[in-house]
């Protein structure tokens, strides 16, 4: 059933969450997306893949870019989407569809804007760096994402959150010496040599730093741990993968570097890096939307391509509906107010 642009928000985003979209496996949704879109005379359509740009080009004197991504993490027993209590459940209810179905509103409504809009619905956000779809777009078209100011809609509870942490996936290694479990003393056991590794993780203070008037909290965590041969063996390697969120003052060598430092005397390989974002608050497009939306802006503690934007060199700020910590979780959920508000927020803010 084809997408209807002309119901509210919440009715919309409901539509977007009954139809799956996981990373990979987001083509019927952009295909709906598309679809809706190509329907609306005042925009101009682009797709490279599952992701989609529509652009006004009335030559006004701004250009803001809306961003949201439209695939979800694996469905966990939560489709399809269910309202009660002034809220809405599914998968990708808060994380994002809620943010896409405010651009779609906007996208469909807004003929006349007061400044130039991008509209970017793009997939693979949810699954490894390289097949983000905002970065294929960044590669085959960067000239779509020109603009002065990037909002991304991903869930912020209907507050501004400037920036985002960066984030580096590693791997320490510690090694033994291989023997015969019943004779372990003449081997060392390297899951035992792991002691150290979680030893350091547990004592780990991080850093609470101020960066642009926001305070950004770094945290440092083993997220899996690996070893052994079989049942009679003394292992003679372990693998400790850690996760390291590090506010937006460090660039990903700084962040490389600490890992190696705290982890000194063991085997440490990056495997996976990510930068963060400086807030972008004290650029002039952004005073518009701070007056708007009026709450004090908070920083964002997590990555999102808000950190994109800003090595294309524009400033960026996440702003959407839903709160950021039910992201990814079974009982994922937005207040339908607040998917209401952030759409009346972004249109006087655009209009104004």
């Amino acid at each position: 059933m084809p997408l209807d642009l002309s119901c509210d928000a919440a009715a919309l985003t409901a539509d977007l969450v009954d139809v799956p979209s996981v990373s990979g496996d987001e083509a019927a949704l952009a295909g709906l997306i598309a679809a809706a879109l190509a329907r609306l005379p005042h925009l101009s359509l682009h797709r490279d893949g599952n992701a989609i740009v529509a652009r006004t080009s009335l030559g006004r004197a701004e250009r803001v870019i809306l961003a949201g991504h439209i695939d979800t993490v694996p469905v966990a027993g939560n489709l399809p989407s269910r309202a009660g209590n002034g809220l809405l459940y599914g998968c990708g209810s808060c994380d994002m569809k809620s943010g896409v179905a405010v651009q779609l509103r906007l996208a469909a409504t807004l003929t006349a804007p007061s400044r130039d809009i991008s509209y970017v619905f793009y997939d693979c956000e949810e699954v490894e760096a390289e097949r983000n779809g905002l970065l294929r777009l960044s590669r085959n078209s960067p000239e779509l994402l020109t603009g002065d100011l990037a909002v991304l809609l991903e869930p912020t509870g209907g507050l501004i959150e400037g920036g985002c942490q960066g984030t580096m996936q590693a791997e320490v290694t510690t090694h033994g010496v291989r023997a015969h479990s019943a004779r372990s003393r003449m081997g060392r056991n390297a899951i035992h040599q792991a002691g150290a590794v979680l030893d350091r993780l547990r004592s780990y203070q991080p850093r609470e730093p101020e960066v642009d008037g926001l305070t950004y909290r770094e945290g440092l965590n083993a997220v899996g741990i690996s070893g052994g041969v079989a049942g009679n063996v003394i292992p003679d390697q372990c693998i400790v993968k850690v996760n390291f969120r590090f506010a937006p003052d460090r660039n990903v060598q700084q962040a490389a570097s600490h890992l190696r430092d705290v982890f000194s005397g063991f085997d440490v390989a990056i495997t996976d890096a990510a930068p963060g974002a400086r807030p972008g608050l004290t650029h002039p497009v952004t005073a518009g939307l701070l007056a708007a939306v009026g709450a004090t802006p908070r920083a964002k503690l997590g990555w999102t391509d808000v950190a994109r934007f800003a090595e294309l060199g524009l400033p960026a700020v996440n702003y959407g509906p839903g709160d950021p910590n039910l992201a990814h979780s079974v009982g994922e959920h937005v207040p339908l107010a607040q998917i209401a508000e952030c759409e009346a927020m972004l249109r006087a803010w655009l209009t104004g």
